[in-house]
């Protein structure tokens, strides 16, 4: 009975864990085929290796050789890992069915609270990381910073050089920065009050005071 319940929970966990969670922020079709395909095939191996004496054994052991997989097809982001590795631990967890019950399902629970807080957009939203050409060779840091920021528009945290190249002038840097934030539109051109409102009236211009008239030169008659 216990079997049936944790391979529900799975089912359940690795559908909230791809398509609530993964799909819904990143938008990558593929890897939620391969992550609900991998935690099915964990799950069954785990399932069928937990009723011999060496299950747990064999369980972690399947584990260590799942997690040195590369996939070659594209590179993965390392919020792409973190599903990755995820989706595999739900179907172990499951799989090898820890005692109590409520154990399980408790771990495999907190998998998923880890992912939707740790991948929250609303966490650290402001944090950004880019590899940044620059088209000019500079080896100084503070000069480097600034004109980081400058590009940027942001505060720069740390910035790793990975090429300088003299010849064509020319740098690569790798930059983990916060952007600032900006000003709404209508204060940058000037508009500051509500829709609706009346804009005062423009001041007059001083009247200039009526300059005489000069007479002109008459004709001897």
């Amino acid at each position: 009975m216990n079997t049936i319940i944790l391979i529900a929970a799975d089912l359940a966990a690795i559908s909230i864990l791809t398509l609530a969670l993964y799909l819904r922020r990143h938008r990558r079709r593929d890897l939620v085929v391969s992550y609900l395909g991998m935690n099915v095939g964990v799950l069954a191996v785990a399932t069928a290796l937990s009723g011999s004496a060496a299950g747990v054994g064999l369980g972690l052991g399947l584990f260590g050789v799942l997690s040195i997989i590369r996939l070659r097809s594209t590179e993965l982001a390392q919020h792409e890992v973190a599903y990755y590795f995820s989706a595999l631990a739900l179907g172990l967890i499951a799989g090898i069915g820890v005692e109590p019950l409520w154990l399980t399902l408790a771990l495999m629970a907190l998998v998923l609270l880890v992912m939707f807080v740790g991948d929250n957009p609303r966490v650290l939203p402001a944090y950004r990381h880019q590899t940044v050409v620059l088209d000019r060779a500079i080896n100084n840091e503070p000069e480097l910073y600034a004109r980081l920021e400058e590009v940027l528009s942001g505060t720069v945290h740390s910035a790793t050089i990975q090429e300088l190249d003299m010849v064509n002038d020319k740098t690569i840097v790798d930059v983990r920065y916060a952007v600032r934030p900006q000003q709404p539109r209508h204060s940058q051109l000037g508009f500051d009050q509500p829709a609706g409102a009346l804009s005062p009236a423009p001041q007059e211009l001083p009247a200039h005071h009526a300059q005489p008239a000069v007479p002109t030169s008459a004709g001897v008659a």
